[in-house]
C-alpha cells in the first residue's frame, strides 16, 4: 500500500508510527516492572525536588512561587520526593523498558538519523485536583455541543451565517468545508463523535482552549498505555493518590458509536478503518480496534452495494453498521472526492447519505476546527446554547480581516502567527523570537494569502516538574482531553499531557523535541 499522508499524519506527527503492540511482550514487560518496582526502596537517597525552581512567568502545576507544593497536590509531591533521585532514575529506566518491549515506539517522517524510538515519556505525573477539573469538564462538553450544532447548521439551514455571526466567506473558503455533504444528516445527528480539544493553563492557572480537533484526534492510546505503566512503575504513589481511571475509554467509545445507530441490529458490526501499517498512527488504530473488540480493516476489505457497506470475510460479505475511520475526507471515496485515491471505498458517501452507515467522525468536520473559525466559537455557544462560555480562549486576530491584518503587519514581532491548516507545531512563527528575515518573509506570505493566517499574543504556558536526565526542571505543557458524544457526552478524566522537553521551548510535539506525561485527576481522600 502506498505511503500517503493523511490528516492523522498532519495532526499527530508527534505520535508517528508506533509499532503494533505484542501482547506477550507487553505482559512480560509489565510483570518485570512490577517485580522491580516492589524491590526498590522508597527511601532512595537524594531529594527529587530538592533544587527545583519554577519559571517566574508561568503557573507551575505543582509548586507555588515560594517553592512550597500546592495544597491540592502536596501528598503526591511528598510521595514522589520520597523516591529520591536514584529511586526515580530506576523507575524511569523501567518505564522505558516497558515501552520498548510493549512496542510503544514512534517514527518521525523525515528523520534522517533514526526511524524508530521510544515514545518520550516522563514518569512525573501531571496532577490536577478534581475540583479544578469539574468546571473544565463542563466547559469541554459545552464547547463540543456547540461545535456539533454549528456543523449541523453549516451543512443545513446556515442560520449562523445568515445572521452574520460567523461570516459566510470564512466558512465557504475553508479547506475543511465540503459542499458535497450539504444536506446530509449523519445517523443520530452526531458530527463530532470524538473531540480532542487542546487546552493550556494561563499564568492565573485557568484552563483555556488553544485549539479544536474534530476530524481524527489521535493520542488517546498513549493515555491508556502511559497509565498502565505508571500503575506499575509508581505502584505505591498511584495507589495512594485516588486517581480517576481512564481504562473505560474504549468501551465508552464503542457505546457512543453504537448510540448513533437509528435501528440497532442484533449483532451490530463496527470496524476501525485504517490506511494501513505505514500510517503514522497505526499503533492507535490497532490498539483501539483490539480494545473495542472490533475488526481492524483497510479499504480493500470493504465494498458498497446498493448503498450498503459490507466487510469481506471468509464466510461471505457481512453488513457494516459503523466505521470509525482514520482516513481523510478527500481520500475516503474516489467517487465523491479524489478520483486518484487508493485509500477510499467507492460508493461510501452514497451509503452515508442514505443513512446506512455511521462515519465517525462525520465528513466535513474540518470546517469547524479551522483556526480561522476558532475566534467565533464563543459566539457559537451563545447563539446555539444561550449560555456564556465556561472556558476562555486565546485572543485571536484573523488576517483575512483588513483591520486585524494591518495590526499584525505593523508589528509581527508581537504575535505568534499560525497557518490555519497546519498543526503538530508546524506552520507557526514565534514573532517575539523570530529574526527580521523570517518576519519579513512572513509578512509577504500574509499579504499574498491573508485567509491562511491567524495571529495570537504569546501566552505563557503552565509548567510541570519534568525529569531532564540529570535533574528535575520546569517544562511547559499543554493538555488534550477527549470528549465522546453519542446520546450523551462524556469526557475522559484528564487526557494526553504533552510536554516541551527542550529547555525554553513552547513546542510540545514529539516531532520537535516534546514528550508526554500521565495526567492524574485526583479526588480528595
Amino acid at each position: 500500500m502506498p505511503k500517503t499522508q493523511t490528516q492523522d499524519d498532519i495532526r499527530t506527527t508527534e505520535l508517528c508510527e508506533p509499532l503494533a503492540p505484542d501482547n506477550q511482550a507487553r505482559n512480560a514487560a509489565e510483570r518485570s516492572v512490577s517485580r522491580c518496582s516492589s524491590r526498590l526502596s522508597d527511601a532512595a537517597s537524594g531529594s527529587l525536588f530538592g533544587d527545583y525552581a519554577s519559571l517566574p512567568s508561568a503557573y507551575d502545576e505543582m509548586f507555588k512561587a515560594c517553592g512550597a507544593p500546592r495544597s491540592e497536590v502536596a501528598d503526591v509531591v511528598r510521595m514522589l520526593d520520597a523516591l529520591g533521585q536514584s529511586g526515580f532514575r530506576a523507575r524511569k529506566r523501567m518505564a522505558e523498558a516497558a515501552m520498548l518491549r510493549g512496542g510503544v515506539t514512534f517514527t518521525v517522517y523525515g528523520d534522517k538519523q533514526t526511524t524508530e524510538r521510544i515514545f518520550p515519556f516522563d514518569p512525573i505525573p501531571r496532577v490536577v485536583a478534581a475540583k479544578d477539573w469539574q468546571r473544565t469538564e463542563a466547559g469541554l462538553e459545552q464547547r463540543t455541543r456547540a461545535l456539533n450544532l454549528f456543523l449541523a447548521d453549516v451543512y443545513g439551514p446556515g442560520r449562523i451565517m445568515q445572521e452574520g455571526i460567523v461570516p459566510r466567506a470564512a466558512v465557504e473558503s475553508s479547506k475543511g468545508y465540503l459542499p458535497q455533504v450539504r444536506g446530509i444528516t449523519p445517523p443520530g445527528g452526531v458530527y463530532v463523535h470524538v473531540a480532542g480539544i487542546d487546552l493550556i493553563r494561563d499564568p492565573s492557572g485557568e484552563f483555556i482552549v488553544l485549539e479544536d480537533n474534530l476530524r481524527s484526534p489521535s493520542g488517546v492510546s498513549y493515555v491508556i498505555e502511559n497509565r498502565a505503566i505508571m500503575k506499575r512503575v509508581l505502584m505505591r504513589v498511584f495507589g495512594n493518590a485516588n486517581v480517576r481511571p481512564v481504562d473505560a475509554y474504549p468501551t465508552r467509545l464503542l457505546d457512543s458509536l453504537l448510540d448513533c445507530l437509528p435501528v440497532s441490529p442484533d449483532t451490530p458490526r463496527v470496524v476501525v478503518l485504517t490506511p494501513g501499517p505505514y500510517n503514522s498512527a497505526y499503533f492507535e488504530h490497532s490498539f483501539l480496534a483490539h480494545r473495542m473488540g472490533c475488526d481492524l480493516v483497510i479499504p480493500s476489505d470493504l465494498f458498497v452495494e446498493r448503498d450498503r457497506v459490507y466487510l469481506k470475510t471468509t464466510a461471505g460479505p457481512v453488513p457494516v453498521d459503523v466505521i470509525y475511520r482514520r482516513i481523510d475526507d478527500e481520500f475516503i471515496d474516489p467517487e465523491a472526492f479524489r478520483a486518484d485515491s487508493m485509500l477510499g471505498v467507492r460508493g461510501l458517501v452514497g451509503a452515508y447519505r442514505a443513512g446506512n452507515v455511521v462515519l465517525a467522525n462525520a465528513l466535513g468536520n474540518g470546517v469547524a476546527d479551522d483556526k480561522a473559525i476558532y475566534p467565533y466559537v464563543p459566539a457559537m455557544i451563545r447563539f446555539y446554547l444561550s449560555e456564556e462560555p465556561l472556558l476562555g480562549q486565546v485572543p485571536t486576530l484573523s488576517c483575512s480581516d483588513d483591520a486585524e491584518r494591518a495590526r499584525v503587519l505593523e508589528n509581527p514581532a508581537a504575535y505568534v502567527v499560525k497557518s490555519v491548516d497546519a498543526s503538530g507545531g508546524y506552520g507557526m512563527v514565534m514573532g517575539p523570537s523570530a529574526s527580521s528575515t523570517t518576519l519579513a518573509a512572513l509578512c509577504d506570505s500574509i499579504r499574498a494569502q491573508p485567509r491562511s493566517y491567524i495571529a495570537q499574543p504569546l501566552i505563557e504556558l503552565s509548567t510541570c516538574p519534568t525529569w531532564t536526565g540529570e535533574r528535575v526542571e520546569a517544562r511547559r505543557v499543554d493538555l488534550r482531553p477527549y470528549v465522546l458524544t453519542g446520546r450523551s457526552t462524556w469526557t475522559l478524566p484528564g487526557g494526553l499531557t504533552r510536554v516541551a522537553l527542550t529547555k525554553g521551548s513552547y513546542v510540545v510535539n514529539s516531532s520537535q523535541g516534546g514528550g508526554a506525561k500521565d495526567t492524574w485527576i485526583v479526588d480528595e481522600l
